[in-house]
């Protein structure tokens, strides 16, 4: 456990506990979208921003990470689909915590769909990647949502807060899931998960005030950050995006404290 604790001190903010982690693993999804066409721009800019992380797949490491100026935590991520498939919710595994060892990566991460039809594989996989974790002393980041035909609401606060509950229960270190649109429903959320909630950025939003209440919202009810991918490095300025969500993560300031980054 204590690599593991100083592993986890490379992906949060030590003096609060809370995260701000930017994943960049659209890629494999959607392809090479606005934002993350060149890496080391991207990585940069919310590096200087005051991310704590970002969050790729094991071939764009070298395109991007720790290129120059102050660090910023790793996070390698084990789990893909396309949305050229038939079956984008089923996530598989493309990579192992020895080889995030290897990368140098601080932490891994896996995604799961409860709801999928494949759901009992990917809970299979990741019981495998959370025994692995604990072997190797790797934090576990498990982002956990609901999608699939039987679900009727993704952001319903019992249906997110199972979500959660499933990534604590199967060994997550920090999870990631889906914001309930309220600040006293995602309150049960957190208190069920017990393991420290982040949440998710969603779809690129057209207003930047509604991504900062958003922040805002998750950290009154308890979450501990967030993991936001397209609201920030598809931002018209990535790292003004990064410092404005930072500053209200991490910094404590209000959302009209923020947006001053913004403007």
């Amino acid at each position: 456990m204590f690599g593991k604790n100083i592993r986890m001190e490379r992906i949060i903010d030590r003096r609060t506990g809370n995260a701000v982690i930017v994943p960049m693993d659209h890629g494999i999804s959607a392809g090479p979208i606005n934002g993350i066409i060149d890496m080391k721009e991207t990585v940069n800019a919310v590096r200087g921003g005051g991310a704590t992380a970002v969050l790729m797949q094991k071939g764009l490491i070298p395109y991007g990470h720790r290129t120059e100026g102050h660090d910023v935590g790793l996070i390698l991520h084990l789990s893909a689909s396309t949305n050229i498939g038939s079956a984008s919710d089923s996530k598989v595994l493309v990579a192992t915590v020895e080889e995030a060892i290897k990368l140098g990566a601080d932490a891994v991460s896996i995604h799961i769909n409860l709801g999928a039809e494949s759901e009992s594989r990917m809970l299979s996989d990741l019981g495998k990647i959370s025994r692995d974790c604990s072997e190797w002393g790797m934090p576990l980041f498990v982002m956990s949502y609901a999608r699939g035909p039987s679900v009727k609401d993704p952001f319903d606060a019992a249906t997110v807060a199972h979500c959660a509950r499933v990534a604590t229960e199967l060994g997550a270190d920090l999870i990631k899931v889906s914001y309930t649109g309220n600040i006293d429903a995602f309150k049960d959320v957190v208190k069920g998960a017990l393991a420290p909630v982040l949440i998710a950025g969603g779809p690129k939003m057209d207003s930047d005030m509604d991504i900062l209440n958003m922040v805002h919202d998750s950290i009154e009810a308890g979450g501990k950050g967030v993991s936001i991918g397209r609201n920030i490095f598809q931002h018209r300025c990535p790292k003004a995006m990064t410092e404005a969500i930072s500053g209200i993560v991490i910094g404590g300031l209000s959302v009209k404290e923020a947006a001053k980054f913004i403007k």
